[in-house]
């Protein structure tokens, strides 16, 4: 059997993949190949170097597998990914990412469940989401409703400059927020517009307040 050329095998693997899907290969600097999908094109070109804050960084950088969402300041386009480093005679040696077009492109609302059918809202009326009992919660300030997604899926829908974890129940819209109050054991409450308390664990803490600025 014939020995196929890396380009050729990176080739054919991508075509496993739906429409949808881009691949990126790097070493530890550069990207050395780049498959874009119909659905979202990065614009890398071989020979690109790997961009402080892209998926890639982050996975050669932690030397983990990683899957988080990316916003447009990086790369100029938003966009999901998976990202897998690889070793090479025990040394690291690249990176493989799988890049998913981001679910916020031509989205701005959340269409939450209520007993009355299902209700659209904007993104901007939201002020937070919250799972209790294994259910999500979604609270604006005219409504609340359910819906079927998780808080980590939520952490990918929702645009990151209004809203941020604070805590492993919570998300909060930051425009939404009054007032911030300290906490015992450097923990923080939200006193959200409409009188509704968030609380800000300390695991989240640190993020928050580096996010926010104080």
């Amino acid at each position: 059997m014939d020995i196929f050329t890396e380009k050729e095998l990176l080739d054919v693997i991508g075509e496993l993949f739906s429409d949808e899907v881009s691949i990126a290969v790097s070493n530890t600097t550069e990207y050395v190949y780049y498959r874009p999908s119909k659905r979202i094109d990065l614009k890398i070109s071989p020979g690109d170097p790997v961009r402080e804050g892209s998926l890639a960084y982050k996975a050669i950088h932690s030397k983990q597998k990683l899957s988080e969402f990316v916003n447009r300041s990086v790369l100029g386009v938003p966009y999901h990914g998976m990202a897998v480093p690889f070793h090479r005679d025990g040394k690291l040696a690249g990176c493989v990412t799988a890049i998913y077009p981001s679910y916020t492109e031509g989205q701005s609302v959340i269409t939450m469940k209520t007993e009355d059918g299902w209700i659209p809202i904007p993104f901007n009326e939201v002020i937070y989401v919250e799972v209790k009992d294994r259910k999500t919660t979604v609270v604006s300030d005219r409504i609340s409703g359910t819906h079927k997604n998780s808080l980590q899926e939520f952490e990918y829908l929702l645009p990151r400059d209004s809203f941020i974890r604070c805590h492993r129940s919570f998300i909060v819209n930051v425009h939404q927020i009054k007032e911030i109050h300290p906490d015992t054991h450097s923990t923080f409450v939200l006193s959200m517009i409409g009188g509704h308390q968030i609380p800000v664990s300390q695991s989240y803490s640190s993020y928050f307040r580096k996010l926010l600025g104080f």
